[in-house]
């Protein structure tokens, strides 16, 4: 089925001011049905959660609800979907927690490509439990990160592999699954920053063979949060901090305080969002199912409109492109001659256009690729950029060039 782009435009509020966002990578606009479900979980009665009264009942039934749509998202089982402030918040708490079983000579894998949310937290870790730290490299010139990168530093004393599923700072996207098949084999933990993969393709993270996944939902239309999936079984077996008497179920034990339930709300509506975003059947096939199918046809849309992006790019003269990875996300990052890129991010926002620049957080892979301050300008796809938002930027950019 085809993509209607106009169709989830029509959603998002923060467009009828004219702004073409290619801010995505950083956090998406919000659709109205979104915003809609978290105001009307804050309207109505609303408690901690249990089953007694109606206040109680909605906080659990927020709580559940996004569980489920967590985990028909990532092919994950409910009941090891964890939610946290951010992706980076739980990445911390799962490090500290695999930690407490680590001990000198334990090694742990990072990469030179990740975002340093999938990095400090392993390091810092590694650090207290007196565990070396391995790191993967990747071909600076083409941005490219291979699974025989990967195999090239672990060991029988291999922990935990982290890595992500596609760079925020440059797109690529490494080969999750046999890379996963290469962790497996050493018995290690296999993490997966889905941070920035997940806005953009379906994921199936039994396929993959991530032990852990991590996520947040306000890269795919949702509200500032985090998200963990992992097995129950697995989640059992860690016992992170807590308040004493918090409760020892999972994942409940890895929440520390009251959720933020009017948020849950708003996650759970972004994915159904998602799952609509071809509609059809909506009534006769399960929510999985229809984001298996709305994320494989926004994938093709984005990969065309990014083709449209790459091409405009590419004629502009004395641009600097930073990855030529085959395999990656809509994303660009890139320099123009003899023009700072703080201040072609300034003139393109007097123009209407969203596009920042910097390292991005992803600084281990900035330093790799000799980027220096103050970066460059990034520029990704989000579901709602269509044909005229990326004229609009190549224009924008010539008038800068020329």
């Amino acid at each position: 089925m085809t993509y209607d782009v106009d169709r989830l435009r029509a959603r998002v509020p923060a467009l009828n001011d004219g702004t073409a966002y290619f801010d995505g990578p950083g956090g998406t606009q919000t659709p109205d049905l979104v915003a809609q479900a978290i105001a009307s979980a804050m309207a109505a009665p609303l408690s901690n959660r249990g089953r007694l009264n109606l206040a109680e009942r909605r906080a659990d039934d927020f709580t559940m609800g996004a569980r489920l749509a967590g985990a028909d998202l990532l092919n994950a089982d409910p009941r090891g979907v964890v939610f946290g402030r951010s992706m980076t918040e739980l990445c911390f708490m799962l490090a500290r927690t695999l930690a407490h079983e680590w001990e000198p000579g334990d090694e742990v894998v990072v990469t030179r490509l990740d975002h340093d949310a999938n990095v400090r937290p392993w390091v810092r870790a590694a650090q207290a439990a007196g565990a070396t730290v391995r790191w993967v490299p990747f071909d600076p010139k083409t941005g490219t990160l291979t699974a025989e990168d990967v195999a090239g530093v672990l060991s029988e004393r291999t922990k935990v592999v982290a890595i992500t599923g596609a760079s925020n700072l440059l797109g690529t996207r490494p080969d999750l699954r046999a890379i996963g098949e290469l962790v497996h084999g050493t018995g290690a933990v296999f993490v997966v920053d889905g941070v920035h993969l997940t806005a953009h393709a379906g994921i199936d993270m039994q396929a993959i063979g991530a032990d852990v996944y991590l996520c947040s939902p306000y890269k795919f239309l949702g509200p500032h949060l985090g998200m963990l999936a992992a097995s129950p079984a697995f989640l059992e077996t860690l016992h992170p901090d807590k308040l004493r008497p918090a409760t020892e179920q999972v994942p409940e034990r890895f929440e520390l305080g009251t959720l933020p339930y009017e948020l849950l709300a708003g996650v759970t509506m972004a994915i159904d969002m998602l799952a609509d975003l071809v509609p059809g059947d909506e009534d006769r096939l399960p929510r999985r199912e229809r984001l298996v199918r709305s994320m494989r046809a926004l994938e093709e849309y984005e990969d065309g409109l990014h083709l449209r992006l790459r091409q405009g790019l590419e004629s502009l003269p004395g641009i600097q492109l930073y990855c030529h990875a085959p395999h990656r996300t809509p994303t660009e990052l890139f320099a123009l001659a003899n023009l700072p890129s703080e201040q072609v991010s300034v003139r393109l926002a007097e123009s209407g256009i969203n596009a920042p620049a910097g390292s991005f957080y992803a600084i281990e892979a900035a330093d790799w690729i000799g980027l220096g301050a103050p970066g460059a300008v990034r520029v990704g796809l989000a579901p709602y950029t269509n044909a005229n938002d990326v004229d609009r930027l190549i224009e924008a950019l010539h008038s800068m060039a020329a």
